[in-house]
């Protein structure tokens, strides 16, 4: 018996931590390698089908979701064990965007989620520009128009007028340049924190041209920010820009238009800061945007 238990020792010694302990993964996920064709960037695509899925010939609301690899596994566990299994959310299929395999996380959504590209305009960037490249956000937008979305509703049991899409900061400035182009990408928009200072605010002067040109914007949107938000003394206050102002400037400006077809609310959310309002977040926008069978339970 001694000498099994020590062979079996050195047999482990042998094998790789990934051999010894294999990775968790999560169940009813799946990947998918979506290359995007107009800029030959590496993307994974990752989708999370709820339990309700095939079950039934409903047709799924579907929520895609920028900065994947922190907030896919969230919102995913947030909808089972909030959602109550269809009674307090409604089941969703979760699409994830990844970031671009050839890059950093920081380096890959500043491109990608960005309108301009401000390295461009000055020898010596900000200290808080510190990724490599910027003003992809176009691109990104074509290739979530032209790929991914085709791929998901012709792959996936979904609803193509419920498409909904969640983005926190420069995810949130994303979804801003997508709602001020081209809105009827997706139905709803949760924007959390949008960086909409960006660039000298450049997105409000995309939000004149785009009122120039146009008499509707039919969209659902819901706009949040974190109390501590905004330029005030104290450690979890913000020291640089107040993006409290900023949403609700933006709010106050669409709703000036009088756009038969724009659905707008904001609303900041207490005690919370940039870093820790996003479960609070999407806790409050899947309850109220995707609101289940009822009643209501707490648990």
């Amino acid at each position: 018996m001694r000498l099994f238990i020590v062979l079996c020792a050195l047999f482990s010694l042998n094998l790789s931590a990934e051999e010894q302990f294999p990775a968790w993964e999560l169940p009813n996920t799946q990947v998918h390698q979506l290359p995007a064709q107009n800029t030959g960037r590496q993307y994974e695509v990752w989708v999370e089908l709820p339990p309700s899925y095939g079950k039934t010939e409903k047709k799924f609301p579907v929520l895609f979701v920028s900065d994947a690899n922190y907030a896919f596994p969230l919102i995913r566990s947030i909808r089972n064990r909030l959602g109550a299994g269809g009674q307090n959310i409604e089941d969703f299929v979760i699409v994830g965007l990844s970031y671009a395999k050839e890059d950093n996380p920081t380096d890959s959504r500043s491109l990608d989620y960005t309108p301009t590209n401000v390295l461009a305009k000055t020898k010596k960037p900000a200290k808080h520009l510190t990724a490599k490249a910027y003003g992809g956000a176009a691109l990104y937008a074509e290739y979530l128009r032209q790929q991914v979305i085709p791929f998901v509703l012709n792959t996936y049991q979904v609803d193509p007028k419920r498409k909904l899409f969640v983005g926190h900061s420069y995810g949130g400035l994303l979804g801003a340049q997508i709602l001020l182009t081209q809105p009827d990408t997706f139905d709803t928009y949760i924007l959390s924190s949008p960086s909409l200072w960006f660039d000298n605010k450049t997105m409000f002067k995309l939000e004149q041209q785009y009122a120039a040109n146009h008499k509707d914007l039919k969209a659902k949107v819901q706009l949040y920010a974190a109390e501590f938000e905004q330029l005030k003394p104290g450690p979890r206050y913000a020291n640089r820009v107040s993006i409290v102002d900023d949403t609700l400037l933006f709010e106050k400006t669409l709703k000036s238009r009088n756009y038969p077809g724009l659905q707008i609310q904001s609303q900041i959310i207490a005690d919370e800061d940039h870093l820790s309002v996003f479960p609070s977040m999407i806790s409050r926008a899947l309850v109220k945007l995707l609101p289940g069978y009822g009643p209501y339970t707490p648990g």
